[in-house]
């Protein structure tokens, strides 16, 4: 590690910190920007499908071709913004974005919609491993940096929510267009904000690029994210469907081969054969597993089941946003004193009863008496679990490696959420199905039985989370989380093998 003396005065502190966090403010819009528009044209699809003729098999497309490419190209995003800059690369990203953001709002047909989101997913996924490596080259200091990540955490986890909203009231006042051209007018004045308040860093050392790598894992997570789409619209044992998920998972295993061997791995694997680290990835992927299936099915029962216009479904998940919020202030304060371990056990198991209490919805009007509830449970559970787990995920990562591990994340969550909806739609379905067909027909009762079905799996994943946490996070106190000690623990078996 090396020191650069410049010759004019340094800045004073103060004034260095107020840069910090306004430089802060302008990645907390972009992040915010990239995880609402994961959801925020859900509530405007059936508008635009409408307008656009566009087929009940492939309206998912809107959705989807946008977490296709996001999801699969996240990794390659990250490698990118660690070898070229992760300043230029998250100016570029933004412009990007909102390009294909004005392309999309302009569409005259379904191919077009398509092609436009798909190109935003790609920038996406140039454009969020930024986000992640920039706080952490931008705050060091241990405190300072879960200030930080209580932000992240707070977007990260009403994202989705508030996208729901913002679509809601564009969608209802203006056009389901507005979804899309919204984010033109902010990438552009992010980008300005962003060009005198943040600093250029890269890795240092071999900058070449794992092409092989970037090719197989692009592919590998394209297919699976694909492969579980299929699932959801033509069952698991579909021949299609079977071919894809063992086309993937062939891939995948490929990739994890292959970076062993590379000269420049784009994941070196000492980034996820930490325990730590490793924890709090499969954390994250479980976590958006079961959450965004909260999202979806909350969202159709308040339009299809209650009658909600698009306005007041987005309204309705209010609860969401404000507990996130209010949990991630709580879990920023206490992060260094209890550690990631303690913070994220007790959000995952928070967010269980939150789910548990979903399973028990009602086809008559609950908002006040189960929807409420179980949305604050959940939410005020996320909140400690997205500050500690995102600290966590990128404690003791190498300057070098910042990007890929940024990039690892997103991935966990944007694959995750592409799976869970995927995975817990076609539960729901085939539970409605069932229902239906032994109750005279579809009705209510059989929609909401779905939804509730797969509540009851979204309760077991919560599960599973606390118990990945409780078992591999081993990170505990104060010095954990100041990095000083417990952040790689090269006595572990993990650690030899990443070695």
């Amino acid at each position: 590690m090396t020191t650069t003396t410049i010759a004019t005065p340094a800045p004073a502190p103060a004034r260095q910190r107020d840069r910090r966090w306004l430089a802060l403010a302008v990645i907390g819009v972009a992040q915010l920007m990239i995880i609402l528009d994961a959801s925020i044209v859900n509530i405007a699809l059936p508008h635009a499908q409408k307008a656009l003729h566009i087929s009940d098999a492939n309206r998912q497309w809107a959705l989807t071709a946008y977490t296709l490419t996001f999801g699969g190209l996240l990794l390659l995003g990250g490698r990118i913004a660690d070898y070229l800059g992760r300043k230029r690369t998250f100016l570029v990203g933004l412009f990007g974005f909102a390009g294909a953001s004005a392309l999309g709002g302009f569409a005259q047909s379904a191919g077009w919609l398509f092609g436009a989101r798909a190109i935003q997913g790609a920038f996406a996924a140039i454009l969020a491993p930024t986000v992640l490596s920039l706080i952490t080259t931008t705050f060091t200091e241990a405190h300072e940096r879960a200030k930080a990540f209580a932000v992240y955490g707070a977007i990260s986890g009403t994202g989705a929510a508030v996208g729901l909203i913002a679509g809601g009231a564009l969608t209802e006042f203006l056009s389901w267009r507005w979804t899309l051209l919204v984010n033109t007018p902010i990438a552009l004045v992010v980008a300005a904000a962003a060009m005198p308040l943040l600093t250029e860093s890269r890795a240092d050392g071999d900058r070449h690029f794992d092409v092989p790598g970037a090719l197989v894992a692009t592919g590998g997570l394209a297919l699976l994210v694909y492969g579980f789409t299929e699932a959801s619209l033509h069952g698991w044992t579909a021949t299609f469907t079977l071919t894809l998920l063992a086309v993937a998972g062939a891939l995948l295993a490929g990739f994890v081969v292959w970076e062993t061997r590379a000269a420049n791995p784009m994941l070196p694997l000492r980034i996820v054969l930490d325990r730590n680290r490793g924890g709090a990835y499969l954390a994250f992927f479980l976590a958006t597993l079961s959450l965004f299936g909260v999202f979806l099915f909350l969202t159709y029962y308040f339009q299809g089941v209650l009658g909600y216009s698009a306005l007041k479904a987005g309204v309705a998940f209010l609860p969401f946003p404000i507990g996130v919020i209010v949990s991630s202030t709580i879990a920023s304060k206490t992060l260094p004193r209890f550690g990631p371990r303690v913070l994220a056990a007790t959000g995952f198991t928070s967010a269980a009863f939150g789910m548990l209490w979903l399973t028990q919805l009602p086809a008559t009007s609950a908002y006040g008496t189960h929807v409420v509830p179980s949305m604050l449970l959940i939410s005020l559970g996320m909140g400690h679990v997205f500050v500690p787990l995102a600290s966590t995920a990128l404690l003791g990562v190498p300057n070098h490696d910042a990007g890929a591990a940024s990039a690892l994340v997103n991935t966990m969550q944007q694959v995750g959420g592409s799976l869970g909806v995927a995975f817990l739609n076609t539960i729901a379905t085939s539970a409605t199905a069932s229902y239906a067909a032994a109750h005279g027909g579809l009705s209510r009762a059989a929609t909401v039985h779905g939804f509730t079905s797969a509540f009851s799996v979204g309760v077991g994943i919560m599960a599973l989370a606390a118990i990945v946490v409780i078992a591999l996070i081993r990170a505990r106190g104060r010095n954990d989380i100041d990095g000083s000690e417990g952040v790689y623990d090269v006595d572990s078996p993990l650690a030899v093998a990443a070695a």
